[in-house]
């Protein structure tokens, strides 16, 4: 219960404040939140049903608790954390190895958002920050994500635009459907200059045999970009991030209920993969 405080003033606290609420007991009536946060009871009736609405929380009879979409964002964050633990030392491994900037992103909609940045000094000249967005359709971490999404998301990715921002990026969107396969079927994707001038950037999925749960990529100056031999060491170190995270419970992937899509891990990838040399050994 709130005391000796102020009545929050914006609708934002005021419904952080309701939320707050619900830290104990599972199931609360309206006259309950109404006496732990102190607000008008025409307000916090508003504030709960919309909620509702947004399935944060659920109502049963006159009382309310907790929905399943808290509990989505919850292990959402949760995931997001376990992936950017596990992946923090092959990334600066494989920042140190290749001298170039190091990136760990996750699909949002049409966009792809930097869980992680680490990298050399030059690094600081790219656009990319750690929590900063890009379009999922000319970064090589995008489409490297996009390859295992299904025909609808990749279709909102279409119909969102696709925006030339340099002269090399990939506007057509059967070009893109088929640069798609390409990176289903050797496991790699690519950006030659599509997204920043100069830049260039190969990606591969942090992913099993199901749904991707973020991608890793190296980006650099396009001159000193050796793709031939960053290529299967990003592959490795992606690899090697999803073995760290622990081969996330089934539950936890994004995506966890649909079945494995064409382009999926051959037989005997993952065993292949397993026993690769150390990531050094690639330079």
């Amino acid at each position: 219960m709130r005391t000796g405080s102020a009545t929050p003033a914006s609708m934002i606290d005021r419904v952080v404040c309701v939320i707050d609420a619900f830290d104990g007991p599972a199931h609360l009536s309206l006259a309950e939140v109404v006496r732990r946060t102190d607000l008008p009871r025409s307000s916090v009736h508003r504030i709960l049903e919309r909620l509702v609405a947004v399935r944060w929380l659920v109502r049963e009879g006159n009382r309310y608790r907790l929905g399943l979409r808290m509990l989505e964002l919850g292990s959402l964050v949760l995931q997001q954390d376990r992936i950017r633990d596990a992946a923090t030392p092959f990334m600066h491994q494989l920042a140190a190895a290749s001298r170039n900037v190091v990136h760990l992103a996750v699909l949002d909609g049409t966009e792809i958002v930097y869980l992680e940045k680490i990298g050399a000094s030059h690094g600081a000249g790219l656009p990319s920050r750690t929590g900063g967005r890009a379009p999922a359709y000319c970064t090589a971490v995008g489409k490297a994500l996009l390859a295992y999404a299904d025909d609808e998301a990749v279709q909102r990715v279409i119909d969102g635009g696709l925006r030339a921002r340099t002269p090399f990026t990939v506007t057509d969107p059967v070009r893109l459907r088929r640069e798609l396969r390409r990176v289903r079927e050797s496991g790699a994707a690519f950006d030659r200059e599509e997204a920043v001038r100069g830049v260039g950037c190969v990606a591969a999925a942090v992913r099993g045999p199901g749904a991707p749960v973020a991608a890793l990529s190296v980006c650099g100056p396009i001159r000193r970009m050796d793709f031939g031999r960053l290529t299967p060491a990003v592959q490795h170190a992606a690899q090697r991030v999803w073995r760290a995270a622990g081969a996330l419970p089934v539950q936890d992937r994004p995506h966890a209920a649909e079945r494995p899509r064409a382009g999926g891990w051959p037989t005997g990838a993952l065993d292949a993969w397993a026993t690769w040399p150390r990531l050094t050994d690639w330079f």
